[in-house]
């Protein structure tokens, strides 16, 4: 599907002329009556996730501290926009929801130090990392039980400016909330992240990063809604469905 990007600005939004990746400038305003849908803020080649990297996440799960990021993957066509409905398998067992943040590639990244990692950095969204959670102690590692369709939605937008080091997160399932951390929380902190993936894999601009998920990790069933709220960021919102 296609689309095209636009910028927001003190709550009013612009066409965006030129490239998010590199130069962009504001068009004209988009109408107030033009009906938008709103897509996935980015569609990676590639969502890197870390797991346990909010200490109490770690104890909820009886796993130890990592002594390095815990790293694994999900595929591009696990990814949703906002409202967009996930979609959950009965087949699949419990399915449970993980409120992340997640960090939005700006430039091509390999063998970055994290003193210079922000520099690759185009902004911060919100992801829930859906996650079949019997499937995920079945097979061991993590790639069934982390990629169906529509496992990874993000956005509702990419907040360019903001230090991903301290910033509340929140996750709701039907105006319930579950997750309540910060980001200062993070075991692994951005930068730390950015070095650790980029010493044996490129990143590509719009490739993403998803941070880890604090403690709160709870079931979802048809006809829930589920939330992601990162501070400056706003709110991810999605129905779900039964597959």
């Amino acid at each position: 599907m296609g689309g095209r990007y636009v910028l927001e600005r003190e709550g009013a939004f612009y066409w965006m002329g030129g490239d998010p990746f590199g130069d962009y400038w504001e068009g004209r305003e988009v109408p107030t009556d033009e009906r938008l849908t709103w897509l996935a803020p980015v569609r990676p080649s590639i969502v890197v996730a870390i797991g346990l990297n909010y200490k109490d996440h770690a104890s909820e799960m009886n796993k130890k501290l990592p002594e390095e990021p815990l790293v694994f993957l999900k595929p591009p066509s696990a990814v949703a926009g906002p409202d967009e409905p996930v979609r959950l398998p009965a087949w699949a067992g419990r399915i449970e929801h993980e409120a992340e943040m997640a960090v939005v590639i700006g430039r091509t990244a390999s063998r970055v130090v994290a003193a210079d990692a922000m520099r690759y950095v185009l902004g911060v969204t919100c992801l829930c990392d859906v996650t079949a959670r019997e499937l995920q102690v079945k097979d061991v590692q993590y790639s069934r039980a982390k990629g169906f369709d529509t496992f990874a939605p993000l956005g509702p937008c990419i907040a360019v400016g903001l230090d991903p080091s301290n910033l509340a997160i929140e996750g709701w399932v039907n105006g319930e909330r579950r997750h309540q951390s910060n980001t200062d929380q993070l075991i692994f902190p951005v930068p730390v992240l950015i070095e650790h993936v980029t010493r044996f894999m490129t990143l590509q601009p719009g490739d993403i990063i998803t941070t880890g998920t604090p403690s709160g990790v709870g079931a979802l069933t048809p006809g829930d809604r589920v939330m992601v709220k990162v501070e400056g960021v706003g709110t991810l919102s999605n129905p779900c469905v039964a597959a």
